[in-house]
């Protein structure tokens, strides 16, 4: 029976790789997984700071008389961007790729007691390395900034389940065994299905593993008969648990499968046979100083803004396959899924190419068990066409897994269409153009194919948290004008916007500080006014959503007023008073957005609101009203004065580290409010925090504060108690928080 050891704690790191850190033990800085070769600034750093050839040590102790007959596995889940392990100086080869995972048996060069592993770490742009190679929209970081884990298994143990459910009940895919012993082998192979802990049903499998063959692919394809298989859907997202195993030797392996049917097709998306409209943002899995290395409860937390906060049903994970923690919890809160290959517009040489279809086989064999997952991107982020490397990428999906559609994400008009949905990026509306392109001017085809608009908006209008109320209104209306589009348009599956969240980028893109504004949320995952253009889509039976797109100030727009008042909701109408005298009763703008479940409201001049003519300036509120019944309210003063500094955590309790797991985090959120508790957008002061106790603060001490808003995260250490963070601010009372760490 197989044991997976957590391998993340005791780890030292050294910014400069030399030979003798794979050679002996030395003094390093004592670090914990996740973790990145650099912590960087928010603002206006060099991005080369992150391109360091580093090094890691860990001491692995191994006890022959305990261990005798079973293999020694080292799992990286992730390591950005070439990977070259050794254990007692030898070298088990160089990996090449940030984004997925790489494993090695090291029994063989094991020795009793201690041994030592270290790990050369290349995290340079190599241009012999996708995505790299010329200019590219994103930053990579550095580190091992995912997890590591120490397998032990048996000499005939279970490799890696590929297998997945569908609509109609079959399990399907393959499940690879490892044969170690140098012998053919008669096995039983178990398949046991539970529901929770009720137990399904069992498939069993009667398999040769030949003499010579390191691997025995076992190919799945069974149909069980069952009254509790529930499909795995958006709205309730039923997952099973499978359990693979061997009989000789009890070895284990389980995954988390759903049932269920995903299909685009020139009609639209199909979900089990029902039509759904998919709409969602990608998303860039980086982070304020830290980039890429933040742990499961961090990974887990972007999923849940983007599913609950949002309201969105799938996600693009740009421009590279996500965090399996991410992934899980995809599955666990139905989040579709479009995963794709590491790039960004350059193909590189024969060489580069060999390594992305590499990818391409490692991303479904790790993540083909995902229900969440619907397509694979196969094809580099807008790139031109090439015939043969995309012949093969579609090729290699297709041999893999013969469930799930591909898609490959191009901005050019007729591209060649190898794979099965037609994917691109439409930036065509500049806010007087059409929304989109029509499909066949895009693929030059005289048939409707299956059409997916993977970005839009982005680059074309990117927008600060702080920046005028004028540009924060444009920015929602073309969120508005395009998601309302896609709607009409049953030709079109649907629309992954860009983007969730502001990212760090190289110097010549974004806004020259390394940073690209293009997301609806700022980069500490702080929503901007436009977020709201997607939370308001939302069954008001999960979330009443009432969200006025103003900052509420007479002067802040040219010729000064708040007319005409766009309100995201998803109420059936709203009501707005001026100094408790009703001024409006206003229903969505249904006529102008016919797409949209729950179009905006619009008040305009007409009904003479605040700022215009001799009306005056004073409080106002706004009501929102479903079924006839007030739901919502939101009020705004007239003179807001900066009252208190606000301050909550995503979470309360976090776990401290323990012996080789990864550091636990949640972050902590700080706004600048007026007496109501509204945000006050052009605060830009400087807060000073201070951390104590059982964790501490990850970046700045004493930021300012952008939109009114800063977020920061706290780490845990490997004390168990408390965490108490205080900040503090000359004009206001200061405000604290604890977080328990157990």
């Amino acid at each position: 029976m197989r044991e997976i050891i957590n391998f993340n704690t005791d780890w030292k790191f050294f910014k400069e790789w030399n030979d003798n850190i794979k050679i002996e033990k030395l003094n390093g800085e004592n670090i914990t997984l996740p973790h990145t070769v650099s912590e960087i600034p928010l603002h206006y750093f060099n991005e080369s700071d992150t391109w360091l050839v580093s090094g890691y040590q860990n001491i692995f102790q191994y006890d022959k008389s305990k261990l005798e007959g079973k293999r020694i596995l080292i799992n990286f889940e992730g390591a950005m961007a070439a990977a070259e392990v050794f254990v007692n100086e030898k070298s088990f080869g160089e990996h090449k790729g940030g984004y997925l995972p790489f494993v090695y048996d090291i029994t063989d060069e094991l020795k009793d007691g201690e041994n030592l592993i270290a790990v050369k770490l290349d995290s340079t742009e190599r241009e012999d390395i996708p995505p790299f190679g010329n200019e590219i929209d994103y930053l990579c970081y550095g580190g091992i900034y995912r997890e590591v884990q120490i397998i032990i298994a048996d000499n005939i143990s279970i490799e890696n389940v590929m297998l997945t459910g569908l609509a109609n009940q079959n399990i399907t895919g393959k499940i690879r065994i490892r044969n170690s012993k140098k012998e053919s082998i008669k096995e039983t192979i178990s398949i046991n299905l539970y529901n929770r802990e009720y137990h399904i049903c069992e498939i069993k499998k009667e398999i040769t593993l030949k003499k010579g063959e390191l691997f025995t692919d076992i190919t799945v394809d069974e149909h069980i008969d069952s009254d509790r298989i529930e499909l795995w859907d958006i709205d309730n997202p039923r997952l099973y648990r499978l359990e693979v195993s061997i009989a000789s030797n009890e070895d284990n392996f389980s995954v988390k499968i759903g049932f269920r049917d995903a299909k685009f097709t020139e009609n639209g998306f199909f979900l089990n046979d029902r039509r759904i409209k998919l709409r969602g943002l990608n998303r860039h899995q980086s982070f304020p100083y830290v980039g890429y290395a933040m742990p499961e409860r961090i990974q887990k937390k972007d999923a849940d803004i983007l599913k609950f906060d949002l309201g969105l049903n799938i996600v693009r994970s740009s421009h590279y396959p996500a965090s399996r923690h991410f992934l899980d919890r995809c599955d666990e809160i139905g989040l579709m899924v479009f995963e794709e290959i590491p790039g960004w517009q350059h193909i590189g040489d024969k060489k580069w190419q060999k390594v992305s279809v590499e990818n391409v086989k490692d991303m479904i064999e790790r993540d083909y068990h995902h229900p969440s997952i619907i397509i694979w991107g196969v094809r580099i982020n807008e790139s031109q066409d090439n015939h043969n490397f995309y012949k093969e990428t579609n090729k290699t999906a297709h041999e893999l897994d013969k469930t799930r559609q591909t898609g490959g994400v191009r901005y050019i008009t007729g591209s060649e269409l190898l794979e099965d949905v037609y994917t691109v990026n439409d930036f065509n509306y500049d806010g007087t153009a059409d929304p989109l392109k029509a499909q066949k001017s895009v693929t030059k085809l005289d048939k409707n194919v299956p059409y997916m608009i993977t970005e839009y908006n982005g680059h074309m209008f990117p927008t600060k948290m702080q920046d005028c109320e004028e540009r924060l209104i444009e920015h929602t209306k073309r969120h508005f004008e395009i998601i309302n589009a896609v709607a009409i348009d049953n030709h079109i599956s649907g629309s992954t916007g860009w983007c969730t969240f502001d990212y760090h980028t190289h110097y010549n893109f974004g806004s020259g500080d390394r940073i690209c504004y293009h997301g609806v949320y700022d980069m500490f995952r702080n929503p901007k006014l436009a977020a709201s253009v997607y939370s308001s889509q939302t069954n008001k039976r999960n979330k009443i959503v009432l969200e006025p797109i103003t900052i509420y100030a007479r002067g802040e727009r040219a010729i000064g007023g708040i007319s005409p008042l766009m309100v995201a909701t998803n109420c059936d109408y709203v009501e707005l008073y001026y100094r408790d005298e009703l001024l409006a009763k206003e229903y969505p703008a249904a006529g102008k957005y016919q797409g949209l479940k729950h179009p905006p409201v619009i008040i305009t001049m007409e009904v003479n609101i605040p700022g215009v003519s001799d009306m005056g300036w004073g409080d106002i509120k706004i009501i929102g009203y479903i079924e006839g019944k007030a739901v919502i309210e939101k009020n705004y003063l007239s003179n807001p004065t900066f009252s208190s500094l606000e301050m909550y955590a995503d979470d309360y309790e976090i776990n401290a580290i323990s012996e080789g797991s990864s550091w636990d985090s949640t972050r902590i959120t700080v706004k600048a409010v007026d007496a109501i508790g509204n945000r006050l957008p052009y605060i830009n002061e400087a807060i000073t925090i201070e951390v104590k106790g059982s964790g501490e603060l990850i970046g700045n001490d004493n930021p300012v504060l952008e939109g009114g808003y800063y977020s920061f995260w706290v780490k845990s250490n490997n004390k168990k108690g408390s965490i108490k963070v205080t900040v503090q601010n000359k004009r206001v009372k200061t405000s604290s928080i604890e977080i328990k760490v157990k």
